[in-house]
């Protein structure tokens, strides 16, 4: 009894696991979001302050599937958009 006890306790923590990463990977770039990405180089603003390269999605005739538009998350930052 004892140990069917913790074998469907071991079964319990594995699903909750398997369900946590399955969340975290769906949740990664949103309904719409592209896979394809752009590099930026890196800038120097006219206030002298330095701009890293990063990389963002590919342009195109929408704003739906952007990284930055709710609910897509940005799979190199893990932010997600706000507009």
């Amino acid at each position: 009894m004892r140990n069917t006890s913790l074998v469907a306790l071991f079964c319990c923590i594995l699903m909750a696991t398997g369900a946590a990463e399955a969340r975290k990977s769906s949740s990664g770039s949103g309904t719409g979001s592209k896979n394809s990405s752009t590099s930026v180089k890196g800038y120097t603003k006219k206030n002298g302050k330095y701009v890293a390269p990063s990389k963002r999605s590919t342009p195109d005739s929408t704003t739906r599937n952007n990284w930055s538009t709710k609910p897509n998350t940005n799979p190199y930052t893990g932010k997600q958009g706000t507009k």
